[in-house]
C-alpha cells in the first residue's frame, strides 16, 4: 500500500474509521545499509516515516555474519530496545559485551553506547526507539565509527 489506510474497525462504538499505516518493510522502505560505508550486503531499513510514526522510530537490520556493524552510538533522548529476530550475535553495551540469540531483547536507555556484531548465522534485528526523533533524527545521535574495538 501506498498510502495511510482507513478501514471501519467492527470494534468502535464511534462509527468513525480507525487510521492505521500498512507497509511491508522488505519491499516498502528503502535498504539504506551502503550508506554505512560497510559490508556490501549490510541491510538497514528505517521505517520510521513509511510508517508515519508519530511517538516512536522504526529500522530493520541485517548484518552479515562474522561483520560487525561499522559505527557505535548513543542517543541524547532516545530509549531503543534490539529484538534479535534470525541468527545471533554480540552487542556491546557502555563497555559490556553480551551474547545475542534469536527472541532476545535489549533495552538500551538514552545516554548509553552501543554496538553489535553478527554471529557465524548473521543477526536480523528491529529496533524500535522512542521517543520519535522528528525531522531531524541526527541530531540526537553520537556516532564514533570503530567505536568497538577489540
Amino acid at each position: 500500500m501506498d498510502s495511510v489506510a482507513s478501514v471501519n474497525s467492527g470494534s468502535s462504538t464511534s462509527g468513525l474509521a480507525v487510521p492505521f499505516t500498512l507497509k511491508n518493510i522488505k519491499k516498502d522502505v528503502e535498504d539504506i545499509g551502503s550508506a554505512f560505508d560497510g559490508a556490501p550486503d549490510l541491510e538497514f531499513r528505517a521505517a520510521t516515516r513509511a510508517l508515519e510514526l508519530e511517538e516512536s522510530g522504526l529500522t530493520y537490520q541485517r548484518v552479515p555474519p562474522g561483520y560487525r556493524f561499522p559505527y557505535g552510538h548513543t542517543h541524547q533522548t532516545q530509549e531503543e530496545v534490539y529484538v534479535v529476530l534470525r541468527g545471533g550475535g554480540r552487542m556491546k553495551i557502555d563497555d559490556e559485551i553480551v551474547e545475542l540469540e534469536e527472541w532476545d531483547a535489549v533495552r538500551v536507555p538514552p545516554g548509553t553506547w552501543r554496538g553489535y556484531e553478527a554471529g557465524p548465522d548473521g543477526l536480523e534485528l528491529l529496533v524500535v526507539g522512542a521517543p520519535n526523533l522528528g525531522d531531524d533524527p541526527r541530531g540526537d545521535v553520537d556516532g564514533q565509527r570503530d567505536w568497538w574495538t577489540d
